[in-house]
C-alpha cells in the first residue's frame, strides 16, 4: 500500500468506525427515551429508581468489562474483536424486543454492557495508530460525532415507540447492526505494522503494562480529569430527556428527540473544532491539546447551572447546546492527551481503565439522579456538578505537562 493509499484509507477507517460507534451509543439510549412506553407492559419501569436500576446495571458491567477490554484489544487482533462485538450487543438489542418482564430486560442489558465494552478501547487505538500526531485529534473527533449522532438516534426511540412500538425500535435497530457486522467483515483491516509488529515480538504483559501505567503519577490524574466530568457527562446521556420534560412541561416523546438533537447537534461541532484546534495548536505548543479540552471543560461549567435552574425553552436549550460544544472539545482530545503519556503498546489497556472510571462514575450518577428525580431534586443536582467539574480542571491544568506530542511504542 502506497502512503498515498495508507493516508486515505486511515480516513475510511474512521468512516467504517463512524458508523459502529453510531450504534453503540443509539441502541444504548434508546432506552432512555422509552420508558413511557414500555412501563405499560413492564410495570417495574413505573418507578424512576427501578429505571435507574436498569440504566445503571449496563454501566457497572461496561465499566467493569472496560479494562479488560483494553487489555484484550492490546493482544488481538482488533478488527474482529470489533466486528464479534457489534455483532453481539445488536442480537441482544433485537432479544430486548421480545422481552417480556423487568428481570429479562435486567440480564440483558448486563450482557449488552460486556458487549459494548469491548468496542470503544479497540476502536480508538485503531484510529490513533492509523493516524499521526497532525490528525490524531480530528480523527478521533469525527469518530466522536458518530457518538452523538447515535445518542441523537436514540431519542427517536420514544417516537417510533409512539408511532409503532417499543419491541419494534429494538428489533429494527438490532437488525441493522448485525447486518453491518457482515459489512465491517470485508472492508476493515488491522493496521499491518501493528499487526507484524504484534506477531514478531513478545505480546505486551498485562502485568507489566498496569506496573507501568500505574506509577505513571500523569496516569493517575488523566484518570480523574476523564472520571469527575463523566459525572455530568452520563447524567446529561440519561437524565436530560426527563429533565426537559418536567422543566418544559412537554411530553416525553418530544422531550426525548429535543434533548438528545440538541447535545448531539452541539457535540457534533464541538469535536470536530476541538479536534482541528488542538492538531493546530499542538504543533506550536505541546500543551495545546491541553488547553484545548480545558477550555470545552469549561464551557460546561455555566452550562450545567442553566440546565439545572433554567425553566424557559431558550435557556434550558441554549445551556444544554453549550454543554454539549464544550464536552465535544473535551471528548475529542481524551485519547490524543493519553498517547502523549503511554506507550502505544498500552493505550487500549490505559483506555480501558479510563474507561472503567468514566463508567462507574456514570452508574452512581445515573443510580444518584434517579433518586433524586423521585425526590424531586433533579435541576439542583445537575447544577452543583459544575463545582465538582472546576475542581477537575484546575487539577489537569496544573500538573499535566507533556514531554513529546506522541509517546512511542516501548
Amino acid at each position: 500500500m502506497s502512503l498515498q493509499q495508507h493516508k486515505s484509507y486511515a480516513w475510511v477507517v474512521v468512516g467504517l468506525l463512524w458508523v459502529v460507534a453510531l450504534l453503540n451509543y443509539m441502541d444504548r439510549q434508546m432506552l432512555s427515551t422509552m420508558k413511557p412506553s414500555m412501563m405499560v407492559d413492564i410495570a417495574e419501569l413505573q418507578t424512576a429508581t427501578n429505571f435507574g436500576r436498569l440504566m445503571a446495571i449496563f454501566l457497572w458491567i461496561y465499566g467493569f468489562m472496560s479494562p479488560v477490554a483494553g487489555i484484550i484489544a492490546d493482544r488481538v487482533n482488533r478488527k474482529w474483536l470489533i466486528v464479534i462485538s457489534l455483532f453481539v450487543w445488536s442480537a441482544v438489542t433485537l432479544a430486548m424486543g421480545y422481552a417480556q418482564n423487568f428481570t429479562q430486560l435486567y440480564w440483558l442489558r448486563a450482557i449488552m454492557g460486556v458487549s459494548e465494552a469491548l468496542y470503544i478501547p479497540a476502536g480508538l487505538a485503531l484510529i490513533a495508530d492509523y493516524h499521526s500526531d497532525k490528525t490524531r485529534s480530528l480523527a478521533i473527533g469525527i469518530h466522536m460525532t458518530g457518538l452523538y449522532m447515535g445518542q441523537a438516534l436514540g431519542g427517536f426511540g420514544a417516537t417510533m415507540a409512539a408511532a409503532f412500538s417499543w419491541k419494534a425500535a429494538f428489533h429494527t435497530f438490532g437488525l441493522i447492526g448485525i447486518v453491518y457486522a457482515f459489512v465491517l467483515m470485508f472492508f476493515l483491516r488491522e493496521k499491518k505494522s501493528t499487526t507484524v509488529e504484534r506477531s514478531s515480538t513478545e505480546k505486551p504483559s498485562v502485568t507489566k503494562g498496569l506496573a507501568l501505567l500505574f506509577s505513571n503519577i500523569s496516569f493517575w490524574i488523566i484518570l480523574l480529569y476523564f472520571a469527575v466530568p463523566s459525572l455530568p457527562g452520563w447524567g446529561v446521556k440519561n437524565w436530560l430527556p426527563t429533565l426537559f420534560a418536567d422543566s418544559l412541561h412537554i411530553d416525553m416523546s418530544k422531550a426525548g428527540p429535543l434533548s438528545t438533537i440538541t447535545i448531539a447537534a452541539s457535540s457534533f461541532i464541538g469535536v470536530i473544532f476541538g479536534g482541528i484546534l488542538s492538531d493546530r495548536w499542538v504543533q506550536k505548543n505541546i500543551r495545546g491539546r491541553i488547553y484545548t479540552s480545558a477550555i470545552g471543560l469549561g464551557l460546561t461549567i455555566p452550562a450545567l447551572l442553566f440546565i439545572g435552574f433554567g425553566s424557559s425553552l431558550f435557556s434550558v436549550i441554549g445551556a444544554a447546546f453549550c454543554f454539549g460544544f464544550g464536552f465535544g472539545m473535551f471528548d475529542a482530545n481524551n485519547m490524543p492527551i493519553l498517547c502523549q503519556f503511554v506507550s502505544s503498546k498500552y493505550r487500549a489497556t490505559a483506555y480501558g481503565l479510563m474507561n472503567m472510571t468514566g463508567v462507574f462514575a456514570g452508574a452512581f450518577i445515573t443510580d444518584w439522579l434517579g433518586k433524586s428525580t423521585d425526590a424531586g431534586n433533579l435541576g439542583k443536582d445537575f447544577a452543583m456538578l459544575g463545582g465538582i467539574v472546576a475542581f477537575a480542571l484546575l487539577i489537569q491544568l496544573w500538573f499535566l505537562k507533556p514531554k513529546a506530542n506522541t509517546v512511542a511504542a516501548t
